[in-house]
């Protein structure tokens, strides 16, 4: 069973990042909205949040089971609207493609270059946080839906340091968090990232957390 029998136009279908939009489609079909909600019930795209849409992959097709997680369409949605180049996973969900945070979450942090409202939806809540990531430390991530950004360990570190509430963790679990990270980290690289984004009081926190008091 091919998408393009069930009438998803290739260009749809062969798209990088798999999340669409119904404006995606516009000049493909007369009635998005409309085709959007023929092929969620065919099990050809699977509905993430309000207004965006993942494809359902080849092997899956017509599994209405099927879902990514709170990570891949966390990078999807903000790919979307904001392209590869300007979002990137961070925080908690940076951590757990480090594997810092052995658990699955039921939130997700992307940085995006506007602020706006997080989003909630069955696969856990997106939480957008405005950065400007051409200044963030990052390496490439492959997900479920896409293939972007996400911070470097030592860019984790420093930035769950600095708001360890962000993404409503237990504070128990970012500082296991923090410490799974630091043993693995640059600390030039992470002090060097600290006085550039001018984060003296993170790197303290860091230091702490990370039980390196006396560094």
């Amino acid at each position: 069973m091919a998408r393009t029998a069930l009438g998803l136009p290739p260009e749809l279908a062969r798209r990088a990042n798999r999340v669409l939009r119904p404006r995606d489609a516009e000049g493909i079909y007369e009635h998005p909205r409309a085709e959007f909600a023929r092929l969620t019930n065919l099990g050809v795209l699977r509905r993430l949040v309000t207004g965006y849409y993942a494809l359902v992959p080849q092997e899956r097709l017509g599994d209405h089971r099927w879902k990514p997680n709170v990570e891949a369409t966390a990078l999807g949605v903000a790919q979307a609207d904001y392209g590869v180049a300007d979002v990137a996973l961070m925080g908690v969900s940076a951590a757990r493609h480090h594997g810092a945070i052995p658990r699955a979450l039921a939130v997700a942090v992307v940085a995006v270059p506007k602020q706006r409202p997080h989003v909630d939806s069955d696969l856990g809540r997106i939480v957008f946080v405005k950065r400007d990531v051409s200044q963030l430390d990052l390496e490439r991530v492959d997900t479920q839906l896409t293939s972007g950004w996400v911070t470097t360990i030592e860019q984790t570190l420093l930035d769950l340091s600095a708001r360890p509430t962000l993404g409503d963790l237990r504070r128990l679990d970012i500082e296991e968090a923090v410490k799974s990270l630091a043993v693995r980290a640059d600390w030039t690289l992470l002090e060097q990232l600290a006085q550039d984004q001018h984060k003296p009081a993170a790197l303290a926190e860091a230091i702490r957390m990370a039980g390196r008091a006396d560094a």
